[in-house]
């Protein structure tokens, strides 16, 4: 809580599309040179984003997909993501979660049946949150976590889950070349469009 409160002071014009444009060649000139430690360093990013709940996740995605493309840059992104998520949620477990949710269930009432819930559909329940932007991605790994969802049900939900976005977003960062040299700044809410959320509905539906 300490570090994502002092990411988003401190670090939320450092994370910036901005940021991004001001170092691209030097990133660019980075990877050249230093592949593999560029992929390693930038997956850990990730993590670390994710992990401390650190603003600008959505500009590291973009990043990936700039610097290695859509491929590998998706397989990154995702898994950073799902690294990241799953450190966090085990850490809240461990906190509070445990005890949350041993509180909701001796309580009842309202929580105490969403807590069942969750617990009895943890599959389809995570996989809507996931592929829907209803909720944001920190809320939901605190969630899982509060309600005694099992890690393995919550790490491959969320690996699954966050492909369709990051998909989208990773192929907008490996465009960003262009809408650098243009002085642009990219759509990011193409995810709202028809062609990508009526896709993703229908999955969560299937779900």
């Amino acid at each position: 809580l300490l570090c994502a409160v002092a990411g988003v002071i401190f670090l939320r014009d450092k994370i910036s599309f901005d940021a991004l444009a001001r170092h691209s060649a030097d990133l660019l000139a980075f990877r050249d040179a230093n592949y593999l430690s560029a992929s390693l360093g930038f997956i850990a990013l990730y993590i670390a984003t994710v992990a401390f709940s650190l603003p600008g996740a959505t500009i590291v995605t973009l990043t990936g997909g700039f610097l290695f493309g859509v491929f590998p840059g998706v397989i990154y992104n995702v898994g950073g993501a799902t690294v990241g998520a799953a450190l966090v949620f085990l850490a809240a477990r461990a906190g509070f979660g445990a005890d949350l949710a041993t509180r909701l269930e001796a309580r009842g009432g309202a929580a105490a049946r969403m807590q069942v819930a969750l617990q009895e559909n943890q599959w389809s329940a995570l996989l809507i949150l996931r592929l829907l932007p209803i909720l944001p991605f920190f809320l939901v790994n605190l969630i899982a976590a509060s309600v005694g969802v099992r890690l393995r049900p919550f790490v491959l939900t969320t690996m699954l889950g966050i492909i369709p976005a990051s998909l989208v977003f990773t192929s907008i960062g490996a465009g960003l070349g262009d809408v650098l040299a243009a002085g642009e700044v990219p759509d990011l809410g193409i995810i709202f469009t028809p062609p990508i959320l009526l896709p993703l509905l229908g999955l969560a539906a299937l779900a």
